[in-house]
């Protein structure tokens, strides 16, 4: 019986980790990727190490970026009063794509889930609260996931934002209870975030 190389071996063992891609999919994307030319392979393997080596979060709302600051945090035409918060980067884009909000964001970096060992303290919800306590801030929409975690999350941050004269508001449920919002399509994105109530 064939064996199969052990670079071969590395890859697929390599490749089965990436979320949502079992054995059989590592398969065929090694086999993919020893068809295609040289430069096709070796393209997608610098664009990994270029990530991992010049991609960081935003020193400011924890967005991703290529700088100190992000895109979305440089832009003067922004309305820095509206900060919109949101569990992940992805989050942020979904709520980008809908071309309605005109604020700013925080991303969280997660969502407090104590079964998975997540607390407040391992997000960015004291970066938040500072951001806050400058008083630059009118209003705060809670933008978390509608589950239970992205609900509790919201709760809580609620509750610390609540000593603060800022209006919280929520998105509307146009965002179906147990989604997520990078799965949303944009029109319904638009209509939660133009339909946002109060906590």
């Amino acid at each position: 019986m064939a064996q199969l190389t052990e670079s071969v071996v590395r890859l697929i063992d390599q490749l089965s980790k990436l979320p949502g891609i079992g054995r059989k999919s590592a398969e065929r994307v090694a086999y993919h990727l020893l068809r295609v030319n040289k430069e096709e392979a070796l393209g997608l393997a610098d664009a990994i190490r270029d990530v991992k080596e010049n991609v960081r979060y935003c020193s400011r709302c924890f967005n991703l970026s290529e700088g100190d600051l992000c895109s979305i945090c440089k832009d003067p035409q922004r309305d820095a009063s509206i900060l919109c918060v949101v569990e992940q980067p992805r989050d942020l884009i979904a709520l980008e794509q809908s071309g309605v909000f005109p604020g700013l964001y925080h991303v969280l970096l997660g969502r407090i889930a104590p079964l998975e060992g997540i607390g407040p303290d391992q997000l960015t919800i004291d970066a938040l609260v500072s951001r806050v306590s400058q008083g630059d801030i009118r209003e705060v929409i809670m933008a978390t996931n509608p589950t239970t975690e992205g609900d509790g999350t919201a709760l809580h941050i609620s509750s610390l934002l609540a000593e603060f004269p800022v209006k919280l508001t929520r998105l509307a449920r146009g965002v179906t209870a147990g989604s997520v919002l990078e799965f949303a399509n944009k029109e319904v994105l638009a209509d939660a975030m133009t339909g946002r109530q109060s906590l």
